[in-house]
């Protein structure tokens, strides 16, 4: 009797061939390339340094795109919105220590996300692991152990023979459901000394699916069937998991109103009769999300954002359906089910009986009028013109990538994203300098759209280096940059908690002629001029830079009344 784990795939002639008669001159490095290829990889990012030349030496024997950045956060940030976009595994290759530990902001961001990369790292030579002073260039007693608590895994490679393999299962690792950022390293000796392994030329690696356990679903969907008030809580895993039409489905059959989270912007249509948006922080939303009987949460963990800073606590039953088990009922109870959403969704559909409720609807258009007057009693014209106008100026399919800025706040609840996966921050671990490399990794990614970056001028100057990327690559990103001549959202928490704001004011520089002396255009806008002025440097091939002088302000919270 055969099993199908009793097959073994027999090498080609051309296989064989080079197996046998390795070309001459490879090392350690090689063996690298030749197993991100062969597991299918075309493009990496990262920074080159000592200890990883080897790597970075073969290169140039390989059919890999190389995308360099000029600052390893930064590359860590371009990976991550690769892996986003195009739900592959995102090489990020670095170099030991400083190199390697200035990545540590953007893979805590991947991590929270759920965006799949794959850091590989140079270590020091093998002589020196172990934890002993040797007194090596950048050496660590333990440098994985920086990373340990940041990525899914962590895999430490000894000897040439174990690269391949060890870079299979990070693989794997990085998009087995919930995705997420990997780390590997390589002493530099094992990279640079030429080897007798041969060529690496199979690499087919299969992540394991999280299916959902039937008698939960089963209990689920008969929850929702007798349900009278449901609602939905839409996450970021509705995206990842491809499962926004699944969702819409369900939503129709039920006829439950659906919220999307920050994290899951897009995951349902803006203007459909059950969107409730994204008005999260808003207590209008939070009031009609507690009253329901049951809740659906598919694909978030309901954390601060998501939960209008704890101050969410329903009262009906809540349904919780999440990949990564450490976030299954851990800021309330719930029926658990531990699966990917759009494997989930799908059992729902299978067995969940159809409602009809002609009032839900309604009881939407009632909840967002009340948010709409809220918003309109604060005087806030400046900002959701401003917003209206990034909106009209994007056209249809282009991705937006937003950093921690007060125009990027008003977007989480405010802007449509008009598509799943088409709008990203990085409200996941909450650093600042994400939106203009992140924009970099989407043009690659996919080019055949103008990407936007907006940043405020706090952010934009921890990725300012850039522009240089943007420029060698001519890589199409428009960034936006909100010129406040501060840290905007901080000098607005301080002046709300202590009366004045400290240390949040900057001197900056004049961003046009700081881009143009990139090479890239620059232009100096206004509100009444921007989506004018914004929807030609997105139409213009290569990257550009708008700057918007304006001090927006923050609608008022309402997780403090």
């Amino acid at each position: 009797m055969t099993h199908d784990h009793d097959l073994v795939l027999r090498p080609t002639a051309a296989q064989t061939e080079a197996a046998l008669n390795p070309p001459p001159g490879r090392n350690g490095g090689d063996l690298v390339v030749e197993t991100l290829a062969g597991l299918g990889a075309t493009t990496v990012f990262g920074l080159p340094g000592q200890h990883a030349l080897g790597m970075f030496d073969a290169l140039r024997r390989s059919d890999l795109r190389y995308i360099g950045l000029r600052v390893e956060n930064n590359a860590g940030f371009a990976a991550d919105a690769y892996g986003r976009i195009t739900g592959e595994a995102a090489p990020l290759l670095l170099s030991t220590g400083p190199g390697a530990l200035t990545s540590l902001a953007a893979l805590q961001e991947a991590r929270a996300a759920s965006a799949p990369v794959l850091a590989i790292s140079s270590q020091v030579p093998t002589a020196g692991l172990g934890g002993g002073r040797h007194g090596y260039l950048h050496e660590l007693p333990d440098q994985a152990a920086s990373f340990r608590g940041v990525v899914k895994s962590v895999h430490t490679v000894r000897t040439q023979s174990q690269i391949p393999s060890a870079i299979a299962e990070a693989w794997t690792s990085a998009l087995t459901v919930p995705h997420g950022p990997v780390w590997v390293e390589i002493p530099q000796d094992v990279l640079l000394a030429e080897t007798a392994v041969p060529v690496v030329t199979g690499g087919d690696t299969f992540p394991e699916e999280l299916p959902p356990r039937p008698e939960l679903t089963a209990v689920a969907a008969d929850l929702l069937s007798r349900a009278e008030r449901p609602a939905i809580i839409a996450g970021g895993g509705v995206v990842r998991a491809d499962a926004s039409k699944k969702l819409r489905q369900l939503a129709e059959r039920l006829q439950a109103p659906v919220v999307t989270t920050f994290g899951g912007k897009g995951a349902f249509p803006w203007t459909h009769p059950l969107s409730l948006q994204s008005w999260l922080e808003d207590r209008h939303t939070t009031d009609f999300l507690e009253d329901a009987d049951v809740l659906l949460v598919v694909g978030s963990g309901l954390g601060e954002l998501s939960s209008n800073y704890h101050t969410f606590r329903p009262r009906g039953r809540v349904i919780q359906i999440e990949a990564d088990l450490g976030k299954l009922e851990s800021n309330h109870p719930a029926l658990g089910i531990h699966a990917d959403a759009r494997l989930a969704l799908q059992a729902l559909l299978e067995t969940v009986g159809e409602r009809t409720d002609p009032a839900a609807p309604e009881r939407v258009r009632a909840v967002l009028d009340k948010v709409r007057e809220r918003i309109a009693s604060q005087e806030l014209t400046l900002e959701q013109g401003v917003l209206a106008a990034v909106r009209r100026a994007l056209p249809p399919g282009a991705p937006s990538f937003w950093d921690m800025t007060i125009l990027a706040y008003w977007a989480w609840s405010a802007f449509d994203a008009e598509a799943p996966n088409a709008m990203h921050s990085a409200q996941g671990a909450g650093g600042l300098g994400y939106g203009f490399p992140a924009a970099l990794g989407a043009a690659v990614a996919d080019p055949t759209h103008p990407v936007l970056a907006v940043s405020g001028d706090g952010g934009a100057l921890y990725s300012i280096a850039e522009l240089a990327t943007a420029r060698q690559y001519d890589l199409n990103v428009t960034w936006l940059i909100v010129d406040d001549g501060g840290y905007g959202i901080l000098r607005e928490y301080m002046t709300d908690a202590f009366g004045q704001p400290t240390a949040t004011e900057l001197t900056r520089p004049d961003y046009v002629a700081l881009a143009e002396s990139f090479g890239v255009p620059g232009v100096r806008t206004s509100p009444k001029t921007l989506e004018a002025d914004l929807a030609k440097a997105l139409a213009a091939p290569g990257p550009s830079v708008v700057v918007l002088p304006a001090v927006l302000r923050m609608f008022a919270p309402t997780h403090l009344d």
